[in-house]
């Protein structure tokens, strides 16, 4: 693609953050990955510094309350608690934003508040609170709960969001004298309880945090339907998203500038950030061959999935041969799962079914495969049709996908025109080019 002709919007670009490894499951097994790498922080900080040497705007850090896989075979996703992990980012890096998931089901607002801001003030305005309830039976159980019913969920979050915002901005902005000539430290009557008590969480406050140079945290929401549109539309200034298509991709932030627009915030207030897991290689043999490395010991349990995704009994015995004549003729993308137009499309190409699951058709993000041009091109593509915002990018291998990508990938939208060479503030705020807030916002109710 060509370099653009109007380069004054640039994409926004968060990278998913996970467990030391990588977003492939057996990326602990690629050589040179450090053996204690789930709890290597060393390496962490270095993989976070890697994403700010390629102007990364923010790193995106989900998290689980409890084990979320079989870690027979390979790690958990999600291992170590997120704000500690972030709090070491923090200060071994100087720009990139950092944002991490914390459930409103099983935190208290003053707890929330009092971690998030303490981050925020330590890392000079960078944290971001992706802002999610908790339906997991087995995390619920880890504190000794059962799941909140659907209604009581989104009840709590709503009142958990608001006594946190509350919070935050309860010590004054200007509060803070600190003159040490006239003995004055505050302004005790710009430092105010708030008092609020909703059905199911309360605090008297205030937090005795003082404003850091982005005022208060970022909010951003993860996940869909109706429930979550509305939390995005009244707090969120960035939503990580999932698509499989442009035309998906444009529905949904459209609908979630809609939703901002109904809350009364200008809908520029919100960004939204498609996922995309790049297999990067000088060639496209090379790219397949380094997710085949990756997903060897996987792919034969997936062989069914992909049947089902086209219509078609298949079986792991026939792994390293392409789909018959007869079979390409009757085989239909399953309606039911977006990601199968992209199936049939790569099956089409007279890939084996090792080949085509290698292409990442079972990845919950799109997969461009091959050099550092094709992912280049997809995310042009997907953002100069008014799709999204930006991307968060899935790393496969952590240990080099990361310089893979900025080394390779960064220079060609740079050169494009689609991002942009210096950070231009300091600030989560700034990167994500959204309005100053302290405390709750004025115009929701």
């Amino acid at each position: 693609m060509k370099r653009r002709e109007t380069p004054d919007k640039k994409m926004i670009l968060g990278m998913h953050f996970g467990n030391g490894y990588g977003s492939q499951p057996h990326a602990w097994r690629m050589p040179g990955v450090p053996k204690g790498g789930a709890t290597d922080f060393d390496a962490l900080v270095r993989y976070a510094q890697a994403a700010e040497r390629g102007k990364f705007d923010f790193l995106f850090l989900p998290d689980f309350l409890g084990l979320d896989t079989d870690i027979s075979h390979h790690p958990s996703m999600l291992t170590l608690e997120p704000l500690l992990t972030l709090a070491a980012v923090a200060r071994e890096t100087s720009r990139i934003g950092l944002v991490t998931t914390a459930s409103t089901t099983f935190n208290e607002p003053y707890n929330l508040a009092r971690m998030f801001k303490t981050l925020d003030v330590m890392s000079h305005g960078r944290m971001g609170w992706n802002v999610v309830p908790t339906s997991d039976p087995g995390s619920a159980a880890n504190f000794g709960k059962a799941p909140m019913p659907r209604q009581e969920k989104y009840e709590r979050l709503h009142e958990m969001v608001q006594i946190v915002q509350a919070l935050w901005g309860s010590w004054g902005e200007d509060a803070w004298i600190h003159d040490a000539a006239t003995g004055q430290y505050a302004d005790a009557s710009k430092i105010q309880p708030i008092g609020l008590q909703g059905r199911h969480v309360g605090a008297q406050g205030p937090l005795p945090i003082p404003p850091s140079e982005q005022g208060q945290p970022v909010i951003f929401q993860a996940g869909g339907g109706e429930y979550g549109l509305q939390v995005a539309g009244q707090y969120a200034s960035g939503v990580i998203g999932a698509t499989f298509s442009i035309e998906d991709a444009r529905s949904q932030r459209q609908a979630l500038r809609q939703a901002a627009q109904a809350a009364g915030r200008d809908p520029d207030e919100i960004k939204f950030f498609a996922g995309v897991m790049p297999a990067l290689g000088v060639t496209k043999r090379e790219a397949i061959d380094r997710r085949l490395q990756l997903g060897k010991d996987i792919f034969p349990s997936r062989v069914p999935y992909l049947g089902q995704m086209l219509g078609l009994r298949l079986s792991a015995s026939r792994l390293d041969e392409p789909l018959s004549a007869q079979e390409l003729q009757v085989a239909r993308a399953n309606p039911g799962d977006p990601r199968s137009p992209t199936a049939l499309k790569v099956a089409r190409e007279g890939w084996t079914i090792r080949e085509i699951l290698a292409h990442g058709v079972i990845d919950y993000h799109p997969t461009p495969v091959g050099p550092a041009e094709v992912t280049a091109d997809h995310m042009q593509e997907w953002f100069e049709a008014g799709a999204v915002d930006g991307f968060w990018v899935s790393i496969d291998v952590y240990e080099d996908g990361i310089d893979a990508f900025v080394d390779g990938v960064i220079p060609i939208l740079q050169e494009r025109g689609l991002f942009h060479t210096e950070y231009e503030g300091t600030t989560l705020r700034d990167h994500l080019g959204v309005p100053h807030q302290y405390g709750l916002d004025a115009r929701l109710s």
